[in-house]
């Protein structure tokens, strides 16, 4: 059964309308959160983020009042997955990223702990709306800390002075709110003709919903985070694209699946497929980034060119086993017992050796200092 070119249109076009929302949304709502007072660590962790995880909120909402709950699980996990793997690696292949100590040692920690909570919740196979209630909450608790810690940065003698995000002109307060209302309507468009063309192309392909959103939905929502990162390296603010990630799978979680589970009566269910794999994935992706940003606070070359492998085999394998390929089990059996084991040696042997490392030197300065 061949795919309508029409719906394939439909993604196009509402990927596009997504991508010009959200980045209308990036400006309108970065201009106004710089004329209230917020610190650059603010505007880029909360705000930024806020605005580039709402095409993943206007796709889910779109999905559950479509009747389609998977998709909107597929988005929000394959979307926190190509974050880590993808866009981090992408970026991180063009240079080196730079990771700020307080995303080690408090924004990592919360979404670890944001994401096992998910899984825990998710094992009766629903999200209920006390349970969206909760990632809500932990969401709110995560911004009012990331406030609290950017006044006392702004505070500080040498702190920045506030900017826009990735040195972009502040507009004028009318405009601001213009781009917030017109950025908006963008996303809902954009969404409803996305999870319109998704639905068809998974029922044309004879796959499931939450393979479309892991896969084309899940990549194509993750755009706004891409522009927002390249165009951040590309202007020398690199740890702002560790930041936008982060903050942005923190969103997913908290407002992205929350919202929607509080809202719709019996909140959304858990396909048992996520549960066993995809959710499971996303977490591993999530502490992989851990030893990572602990060894020098630099995310290098070749651990981005293995983020982006590990996502491409991340790929093939969604495809294989959705397509009942006759390869699909000799492939996990591979990535089970033999590629993960040896990547779970190589990140523990790395991480030990640049652990010592940093030990090392610090040990050198203490001495030379006495």
């Amino acid at each position: 059964m061949g795919v309508n070119i029409v719906d394939v249109g439909l993604v196009l076009a509402g990927l596009v309308l997504l991508f010009l929302g959200g980045e209308a949304l990036v400006r309108g709502a970065s201009t106004i959160a710089l004329r209230v007072g917020l610190t650059p660590l603010v505007i880029g962790l909360v705000v930024v983020s806020a605005a580039t995880s709402a095409p993943e909120l206007a796709v889910t909402v779109g999905a559950v009042t479509s009747g389609e709950p998977d998709l909107a699980v597929g988005n929000v996990v394959g979307t926190n997955i190509a974050n880590i793997l993808l866009i981090l690696g992408i970026s991180a292949v063009m240079g080196p990223l730079v990771i700020k100590r307080q995303l080690v040692k408090f924004d990592l920690p919360i979404v670890l702990g944001l994401s096992l909570f998910l899984f825990a919740l998710s094992l009766d196979g629903r999200v209920s709306s006390l349970d969206g209630l909760l990632l809500l909450l932990g969401l709110v608790f995560h911004i009012v800390m990331s406030i609290v810690f950017g006044r006392r940065e702004a505070k500080a003698p040498d702190a920045p002075r506030a900017q826009m995000p990735l040195n972009t002109t502040p507009v004028s307060p009318w405009l601001a709110a213009l781009l917030l209302v017109v950025g908006s309507g963008l996303l809902v468009l954009g969404a409803q003709l996305l999870v319109t063309g998704a639905v068809n192309i998974a029922t044309e392909l004879g796959v499931s919903s939450l393979v479309v959103g892991l896969t084309v939905v899940a990549i194509g929502t993750s755009l706004p985070e891409l522009a927002t990162s390249l165009v951040a390296i590309r202007r020398g603010e690199r740890d702002m694209a560790v930041g936008n990630i982060v903050g942005s799978n923190l969103f997913n979680i908290g407002m992205v699946l929350g919202i929607p589970a509080m809202v719709f009566p019996g909140g959304i269910p858990v396909p048992s497929a996520a549960i066993a794999i995809d959710i499971p994935l996303m977490l591993a992706a999530t502490v992989a980034l851990l030893p990572l940003a602990f060894t020098g606070f630099v995310i290098a070359r070749w651990e981005g060119v293995l983020f982006v492998a590990l996502y491409l085999a991340y790929l093939l394998y969604v495809v294989l086993d959705s397509t009942e390929h006759d390869a699909a089990q000799g492939f996990t059996a591979a990535m089970l017992w033999l590629v993960l084991p040896l990547l779970a040696i190589a990140l523990v042997t790395v991480t030990a050796y640049e652990v010592g490392l940093h030990r090392g030197r610090a040990t050198e300065r203490r001495r030379r200092d006495t």
